[in-house]
């Protein structure tokens, strides 16, 4: 399939190649709210004009674009959270549990061998 594409992309080369050669003319194009005239052969006049039709498409092209990229941002965060596994359950709390009051004050030596 790589083969074909080249071949085709080779073939379609050669016949604007060719184009290209055969329309060698210098062409007149006059604007119409000045009185200027650019005379430049045909190839270059078309090539002009295809380069401006393709840069307005682009431009024409990039709201959409960016939309889209939004979009899928956004949906693969949404992805991600669908798919991410459910935090586990707290455990149920159980009340601390308090020591009993000692019979001995705070800070003595009981129960330390002493």
């Amino acid at each position: 399939m790589r083969v074909l594409t080249w071949l085709f992309n080779l073939v379609l080369f050669v016949l604007a190649l060719g184009f290209a050669l055969s329309n060698t003319a210098t062409v007149e194009l006059r604007f119409l709210f000045a009185d200027l005239v650019w005379r430049a052969p045909l190839v270059v006049v078309l090539l002009v004009f295809l380069a401006a039709g393709v840069a307005l498409g682009l431009l024409a092209a990039a709201p959409l674009l960016f939309r889209h990229r939004r979009e899928i941002t956004r949906l693969t965060r949404e992805l991600r959270h669908a798919t991410r596994p459910p935090a586990p359950a707290p455990a149920a709390q159980t009340p601390p549990v308090v020591a009993a009051p000692s019979e001995t004050a705070p800070g003595s030596a009981a129960g330390l061998g002493i």
